[in-house]
């Protein structure tokens, strides 16, 4: 079913109430005192069956005093419904109302002319045309009006007709795979827990979705779903939603608190925004001026950021910076209006453009370069714009996607058309410095080779967070290898690296433990405390010249040249391979001519290494078909 969110809107006491009420016979004014006092003070809510879909009509408070109430409700709506009482014509509220309407980037419009029994035909037709003409200059290109009285029900028929043609597609845009939702009631329902509604701005959400709630971070689930009191299964974007939640306490929503995809809003002080001053602002925006900031269902003190030029004259639009007096948690691409705090009127608004930057430097070139990008740029080159902002650090995916306010399974389709590629699971770069990182790290690791040859690699915690994520790419690739964290090129041969005095230092620390044979020296007597020669014991442990084992009772290493395990081997498979029962400890100790201390890490050498067996205590050689190749 097609839908449509109307937001009904003009002065107050020209008869919207009525109006709504004669169209869908509901009555939008719900609390009492809207009804003693004959106006509007909260938001109100009706639907309207029209042909091949449904009408979501919001019933906004016309009285100055409640023009904020009527700014949370419009930020979500696709076209207005401007009253205009026939015999009173165009009011301060009507005015302010539809230059918010434009603010906020309404393009369809309907012009109900109300009370027209009290009036003649002319006086009809000049109050409507006089409304289209205010609805068009503020930006609301597609209008028409409607001549209708509440109370003969004349023109009735004809304004449901017009609002039949709304329907035809939700001004939302695509489904981003993300949603959000500004609540403007939460409330309590014995039996079923805390209840929050909204207008759902973005996106799906269904029953059992997770949700974040901002600001607060605080998780939850939804419990149920219903649109007009009608339980459904899925709420799609630009529905008036009332949704149940499982895992929160009605304490811990607030009017101004938004449900929204986890992930997707963070709370920021700062925010970049694309700011339109209204003709009618009065007089010039000045760098740090105080200013009501109102954005979805929330408000907040902000002061304005001026940053390519020192005054912004009624008319004019710049690229500005809000800072909010509290952090405010809204996604990309959110309209938002600006009002003088005393005396309260609305002066400008615009779209968020990033919801989570940063003070920026006034009059910096590549700053306004992005902004431009932001505010009219496709997601590709807005992708792309902010990953060659970044360099070599990139991006994560969890910030592009705050950016673009898009899931990211969505922007996982965008990278290609920006260039860039996915490094591992949480960052991207642009192709080309992607490319350049690589050639970096190769180049890093091929240094460290030539400096260090007897070394296995350059070790892994060298390396920044963008690099080690190259790292793991290129090591799966077969690019590189990864020996114990240290990594190094596929084809790396040290010994065509090495000099002569690497040579001399490796061939200097063989020699004791070739010599030494089944009853090797000290490991630090042979080292000491040169650096070069402990490489050369690790180059030759890694090369399996020596062959490194375990003293455990005194808890060091023995090392012995591969020449005497070999040798080892050899007068065992003669002396010891056919022994019934096998050989204990000793026995081998008497064969080879060596204690304890070398020949049980000798033994539990051979027993890693399959050529022996344990059997309690003692050892068999094992046959060659059960050798550890």
């Amino acid at each position: 079913m097609r839908s449509a969110l109307v937001g009904v809107i003009g002065h107050v006491d020209h008869g919207k109430t009525a109006l709504v009420r004669a169209l869908t016979g509901i009555d939008t004014d719900r609390l009492e005192e809207e009804k003693r006092r004959g106006i509007s003070i909260a938001l109100g809510f009706a639907h309207l069956a029209v042909p091949g879909g449904e009408i979501d009509l919001i019933d906004m408070p016309g009285h100055e005093r409640f023009v904020r109430t009527m700014i949370s409700g419009a930020t979500g709506i696709d076209a207005v419904l401007l009253v205009v009482a026939a015999n009173e014509g165009i009011k301060p509220q009507t005015v302010e109302h539809v230059e918010i309407a434009g603010l906020i980037g309404v393009k369809r419009g309907i012009v109900a002319v109300a009370k027209c029994d009290l009036v003649d035909a002319a006086g009809a037709e000049a109050a409507g045309r006089a409304a289209c003409e205010l609805a068009r200059a503020a930006g609301i290109a597609e209008v028409t009006a409607v001549p209708t009285s509440a109370v003969t029900g004349a023109g009735l028929d004809r304004l449901r007709e017009v609002l039949a043609t709304l329907p035809r597609g939700s001004g939302t845009g695509v489904d981003a795979g993300v949603f959000y939702l500004p609540a403007d009631r939460v409330f309590a329902v014995a039996g079923f827990g805390t209840v929050a509604t909204g207008t759902l701005r973005r996106g799906a959400l269904r029953v059992g979705d997770a949700v974040e709630i901002q600001p607060g971070g605080r998780s939850a689930r939804v419990r149920s779903l219903q649109i007009h009191g009608r339980a459904v299964d899925t709420a799609g974007a630009g529905r008036r939603t009332a949704v149940n939640l499982r895992g929160v306490e009605r304490s811990d929503l607030a009017r101004g608190a938004a449900l929204a995809t986890p992930g997707l809003l963070v709370p920021s002080a700062w925010l970049d925004v694309d700011l339109r001053l209204l003709p009618s602002a009065g007089r010039d925006l000045g760098s740090g001026s105080a200013v009501r900031l109102l954005v979805g269902t929330t408000e907040t003190s902000a002061r304005i950021r001026l940053l390519d030029r020192d005054r912004l004259e009624p008319g004019d639009r710049a690229p500005v910076q809000l800072q909010a007096g509290e952090p405010v948690a809204v996604p990309a691409g959110e309209p938002f209006i600006i009002r003088t705090p005393s005396p309260p009127a609305t002066i400008g608004g615009g779209r968020i453009l990033d919801p989570a930057s940063r003070r920026r430097r006034r009059h910096d070139a590549a700053a306004l370069e992005f902004l431009s990008v932001l505010a009219t740029g496709a997601p590709a080159a807005v992708v792309a714009a902010r990953l060659r902002a970044a360099g070599a650090e990139g991006c994560t995916v969890a910030e592009l996607c705050r950016l673009l306010a898009v899931s990211r399974e969505m922007l996982r389709g965008i990278l290609p058309g920006a260039g860039a590629e996915l490094l591992g699971e949480d960052a991207v770069l642009l192709a080309e410095v992607l490319r350049d990182q690589e050639c970096r790290l190769l180049a890093l690791v091929e240094e460290h080779h030539r400096r260090h040859p007897t070394e296995p690699g350059l070790p892994r915690e060298r390396l920044d967070r963008t690099a080690a994520v190259l790292a793991t790419g290129l090591v799966r690739q077969g690019v590189l290898a990864n020996d114990g964290g240290r990594l190094r090129h596929r084809d790396f041969n040290p010994a065509a690296l090495m000099s002569d005095r690497d040579r001399s230092v490796i061939e200097d620390v063989e020699t004791p433990f070739r010599e030494g044979g089944l009853t090797p020296p000290d490991l630090a007597a042979v080292v000491g405390s040169d650096k070069a020669r402990f490489q050369a014991v690790r180059y030759l442990v890694r090369t399996g010249t020596l062959v490194r084992t375990t003293d455990r009772v005194q808890k060091r290493d023995i090392l012995f040249h591969r020449d005497a395990v070999a040798k080892a081997k050899r007068i065992m498979a003669i002396h010891l391979a056919d022994r019934a029962g096998g050989f204990l400890v000793a026995d081998l100790g008497r064969l080879l001519g060596i204690s304890r201390k070398f020949s049980i890490p000798l033994l539990e050498h051979l027993d890693a290494d399959g050529f022996t067996r344990r059997q309690d205590d003692r050892r068999v050689i094992a046959r060659a078909e059960e050798r550890t190749p």
